[in-house]
């Protein structure tokens, strides 16, 4: 089974030398482990709990988006959607916010300080304070906790809401008990101690709110080189020794060289290398990683249609997981549209076929695809999809198919795939797959709702 491993990047801002450094290249790599299923959002909700300014959320959304993917982030190996393309994301927060002490929430730190900083200016504790950063740490647990992550990578200052997000999935799993697994799995914080931490303009770390950040893509080479240029040295003339391991700019020079470069050039500075020379010497490192990068970055900005398009794809992967878990969800809690079985217990029966009041069973669709290929779709009477076809050039291929599991000419049957998926065989050959699954119990559930629906519809 493979580690489910979950990133959100808040879209305020523009990422900048740290943000590579210190979080999106490890977080990349990362997600290129063969034993990690990988998921990032762009956290546009969160957003709009700190900023008001419509045209610098949308702005950042894209600048983001076209970073990650500029960076090696892959979207066809991880899944890369925004945050608010899953509605299922806010219906959950809100079944959560429903389970979630207020006096666990007043103990928030981001909370706490805002309280803070109003006493200290002798205003109401809750001056100026929203409900969404009262809430915040619910909607953090909902993104997490809908796609039932295993690990999350954090820095010091969001351990707490982890912690939260657990105390938070723990008390849902404790009022709607399951009769197999628990609804959430509880995820663990990832603290990396090794990841880098830039040094700016100024020498102490690299970050927007010190205004002392050198850019990652924005404005080209030449605004590398301008920021660069304003980093603080010490007054040492060309031909003075230097100070090399106190200098402002060997944190990020070693950040992009290899072990050997990072050695001449703290040799050059010993033996009296001017700054003027370090600081190119500096730009000339950087830009042969972030030149390449940047060229794909600037055609991602340049083609914005393409951008959403890879959005949407990652949305709908997403999705594939959210819609049926959030079906379960609401039958959980009690606010699914009733059917014949609603006073079974939901944990063990949840997605059982059967037939809706409005008569509707499970049927298959066919459709054609974004290629133009032919395939099908198995929907179940509550509107979810159960398992898509593989792709045909043929549309009597598919037919073909149909009829063969209508009129059970042949073996038919349904077997799992992996730890969270399932496939649709005839006489033992793949014709359609299910969605991948939140958990093997959700995956068993759907499993077994696809077998009574082909039963169904052959009888």
């Amino acid at each position: 089974m493979k580690t489910r491993v979950l990133t959100g990047i808040t879209t305020t801002g523009t990422p900048h030398l740290g943000n590579y450094v210190g979080a999106i290249r490890p977080a990349i790599r990362a997600s290129q482990q063969p034993e990690v299923q990988a998921f990032f959002f762009l956290a546009d909700l969160h957003a709009l709990i700190k900023c008001e300014d419509p045209q610098r959320i949308a702005r950042s959304r894209m600048e983001i988006a076209a970073t990650w993917l500029a960076a090696g982030l892959d979207p066809e190996r991880v899944l890369f959607y925004r945050q608010s393309d899953i509605i299922e994301i806010p219906e959950l927060s809100w079944l959560l916010t429903c389970v979630t002490g207020k006096g666990l929430m007043n103990r928030a730190h981001a909370y706490k300080a805002s309280v803070d900083a109003n006493r200290e200016k002798n205003l109401e504790d809750d001056d100026g304070i929203n409900m969404g950063l009262f809430s915040y740490p619910i909607l953090m647990a909902a993104d997490i906790l809908m796609f039932n992550a295993h690990k999350v990578p954090v820095g010091r200052d969001q351990v707490q809401h982890l912690e939260m997000a657990r105390d938070i999935a723990q008390r849902f799993n404790h009022l709607y008990p399951r009769s197999k697994a628990d609804w959430f799995v509880l995820p663990e914080a990832v603290v990396d101690e090794s990841v880098a931490t830039l040094t700016g303009l100024d020498g102490r770390k690299m970050s927007k709110s010190y205004h002392n950040t050198v850019p990652l893509f924005e404005g080209g080479t030449k605004a590398l080189k301008t920021a660069v240029a304003k980093i603080v040295t010490d007054s040492r003339e060309p031909g003075e020794p230097k100070d090399a391991h106190r200098s402002n700019l060997l944190p990020i020079f070693r950040a992009f060289a290899s072990a050997e470069q990072t050695q001449v050039f703290i040799d050059a500075l010993v033996a009296g290398m001017g700054w003027g020379q370090a600081k190119q010497s500096l730009v000339n490192v950087i830009e042969q990683e972030i030149a390449p990068l940047r060229e794909h970055y600037d055609q991602l900005m340049a083609r914005p249609d393409d951008l959403e398009d890879i959005l949407q794809a990652g949305a709908k992967r997403a999705r594939e997981i959210a819609t049926p878990f959030m079906a379960q969800l609401r039958q959980a809690v009690g606010i699914a549209a009733p059917t014949k079985s609603s006073h079974v217990d939901v944990g063990s029966q949840a997605g059982k076929a059967g037939k809706a009041k409005t008569g509707k069973g499970p049927r298959f669709v066919q459709f054609r695809d974004e290629q133009g290929l032919f395939r099908f779709k198995l929907i179940s009477q509550a509107g979810l999809t159960l398992c898509t076809s593989l792709a045909h050039q043929d549309p009597k291929q598919v037919g073909v198919i149909l009829r063969q599991l209508e009129l059970r000419t042949s073996s038919v049957t349904v077997e799992e795939e992996g730890a969270t998926g399932y496939l649709v065989l005839i006489d033992e050959q793949t014709v359609a797959q299910g969605p991948v699954c939140g958990s093997a119990a959700q995956r068993d559930d759907l499993l077994q709702t696809t077998r009574a629906a082909i039963e169904e519809l052959a009888a």
